[in-house]
């Protein structure tokens, strides 16, 4: 398989899938915390060595019925693009029975329903975008490109197109004087949105981003890992949602959570609460990762 750039990431749920790379980098790359595709201008691959990719897929990747569609924002490809290329991989890879991508907030506006559905109808399964959070003032802070209104309308596409909408908030992204404001704005676009599955990660300040450097220089305060728990708190009770899977097990918190809602709804608070009570052990430092 052919990859370009320093990092090729993808979500936790897709750590066993064909990774396909058909973009390179991200087509925002302009968020404060982010440093994962700074030194790589956006570029769509060119479709013989995505071809070359799939032959070696068809061949090699016989065992894996998931593929993710790697970089940052694969949703920005022009309709037919995204079409010949989810027919190609019908037609090669017919075992595979999940196909996955991430989508930002003006990438999945830039589709209407109808063409969300061709696509869900030609095997595409399930789109990642990342809120990080429903508080105006920190999107327009952490230079996110869409409001909370454009981010609900943007997930709420994605299920009326029949796809599977999974969802990512960050813990501490809006620093310790807004934490409380941020945690209960985001769960409260979390439910208007009404994804099938939320991701909770947890702020981890990277030398080289812009908040970095605001946070060298005094402007930006982290919340400890009480302040922290209480956010995951708080935005946990604005959940109000049909149902939904929720989980905090990614490598950055501190309190792993992996809960059906709105069954596990208080499970998880009083999980929260002993936590903060010191009854429950946190994630050892040394431990987290991105």
């Amino acid at each position: 398989m052919h990859y370009e750039g320093e990092h090729i990431i993808r979500p936790p749920s897709e750590a066993d899938s064909i990774i396909l790379q058909v973009t390179v980098g991200c087509s925002h790359n302009r968020c404060t915390f982010c440093g994962t595709y700074k030194a790589e201008r956006f570029r769509l691959k060119d479709e013989a060595t995505i071809a070359a990719d799939l032959a070696f897929a068809s061949r090699y990747c016989r065992r894996q019925n998931r593929l993710f569609l790697a970089d940052g924002d694969v949703l920005i490809l022009p309709q037919h693009r995204l079409v010949a290329l989810l027919a190609a991989i019908r037609a090669q890879l017919p075992w595979v029975n999940r196909v996955s991508l991430y989508g930002n907030a003006k990438a999945i506006r830039s589709k209407s329903v109808a063409e969300l559905q061709a696509l869900q109808e030609l095997g595409l399964d399930r789109v990642y975008m990342g809120l990080e959070s429903g508080h105006d003032p920190t999107l327009v802070a952490i230079h996110k490109g869409a409001d909370s209104a454009q981010m609900i309308a943007a997930g709420q596409r994605v299920r009326e197109a029949g796809l599977f909408l999974s969802v990512t908030a960050l813990l501490g992204i809006a620093g310790e004087a807004e934490s409380l404001a941020h945690a209960e704005a985001t769960g409260q676009v979390l439910s208007a949105m009404a994804p099938n599955q939320i991701g909770i990660l947890t702020l981890m300040l990277l030398p080289g981003t812009p908040l970095f450097a605001e946070a060298e220089a005094g402007r930006f305060c982290l919340p400890d890992q009480a302040g922290l728990l209480r956010e995951l708190k708080v935005m946990v009770e604005n959940l109000h949602l049909d149902r939904a899977l929720l989980m905090t097990n990614h490598a950055s918190n501190y309190l792993p959570i992996n809960a059906r809602l709105p069954r596990d709804k208080a499970a998880v608070l009083a999980t929260i609460d002993q936590a903060l009570a010191g009854e429950r052990a946190l994630k050892p430092e040394h431990l987290r990762a991105l």
